[in-house]
């Protein structure tokens, strides 16, 4: 074995043990930190802002006094749902519980916190309901966390289980400006006229474009939103150098969704993306510290 060979070795040994070492990018916890405690919860989000987050990504629907709640479905999903009685709801109990239909004090007769979760088994189970984004705002708003809120709109669904966009989007932009959050946050949406909603009306906050897209380009999606997003959030399995570059080139984060391998995490990092949305935040605040 020569010399060099040695050396070369000896340089790629020094690079593998700091690979993540110095790299900063924005690290959110998927509906708080859903793969240790209940998500879009307070608790949840108190537990990711321990963690270390810099941002905490959640989810808005609309019910039925108007007021913006922290929900990643427009209904009690069967997975996190117990009665007031102490039953697990069944898929078509749940489903039938529209929060478009509820009042606040209807839904404070479900918890969503001390069901087991089938997929998350190392969820702490505390008693929790969903909370309103305002009780989230006034909860976190003396800390320096950031807020990356996806609108749930689907067209077919207005009148149904929320109402049309540029009403839902006043309503989470009314909360977002009397909190006085409008540099805080990133609205977010998979929904093509929701985001041109926000860019139209309110042009001064952060824009997220979510897909999970296999057949479109990032150049046929912005032709088709009619103008450039702050931010490119396709599933990680998008995520190609190719793909960063030509964001880069557009002057766009990549903040991919949702990454929960360590080993995936690593990939996306040296990739070159922005942010990383994850369900397990400890493991990626674990990965960049060491």
């Amino acid at each position: 074995m020569n010399n060099n060979f040695i050396i070369l070795i000896w340089v790629l040994m020094l690079g593998s043990c700091n690979e993540t070492e110095d790299i900063q990018i924005d690290i959110q916890g998927h509906r708080g930190c859903r793969g240790l405690m209940p998500e879009n919860t307070i608790a949840g989000f108190q537990k990711a802002m321990e963690i270390g987050v810099n941002t905490l990504e959640m989810d808005v629907v609309i019910n039925a006094e108007n007021e913006v709640i922290v929900s990643h479905e427009p209904f009690y999903h069967q997975d996190i749902t117990t009665a007031e009685d102490g039953r697990y709801l069944t898929k078509e109990a749940a489903m039938s519980k529209n929060i478009y239909k509820m009042s606040m004090s209807e839904m404070n007769q479900y918890d969503v916190g001390l069901k087991p979760h089938p997929r998350f088994p190392l969820q702490k189970k505390i008693h929790a309901i969903k909370p309103k984004l305002k009780d989230v705002f006034e909860t976190f708003s003396a800390n320096n966390i950031r807020f990356n809120i996806e609108i749930k709109r689907q067209p077919s669904d207005d009148g149904i289980y929320h109402p049309d966009a540029e009403k839902f989007v006043d309503l989470v932009l009314n909360v977002v400006l009397k909190y006085g959050m409008k540099k805080r946050v990133t609205l977010q949406s998979f929904d093509i006229e929701t985001l041109q909603i926000l860019e139209n009306k309110y042009p001064d906050i952060k824009t997220a474009f979510l897909t999970d897209d296999y057949f479109t380009t990032f150049d046929q999606h912005i032709e088709i939103l009619g103008f450039v997003p702050d931010v490119y959030s396709p599933n990680y399995k998008l995520v190609t150098k190719p793909l960063i570059n030509v964001c880069k080139k557009n002057g766009v984060e990549v903040i991919p969704w949702t990454v929960n391998r360590k080993d995936i995490m690593r990939k996306m990092i040296h990739l070159g993306v922005d942010g990383i949305i994850t369900d397990y935040p400890d493991r990626l605040v674990g990965l960049l510290n060491h």
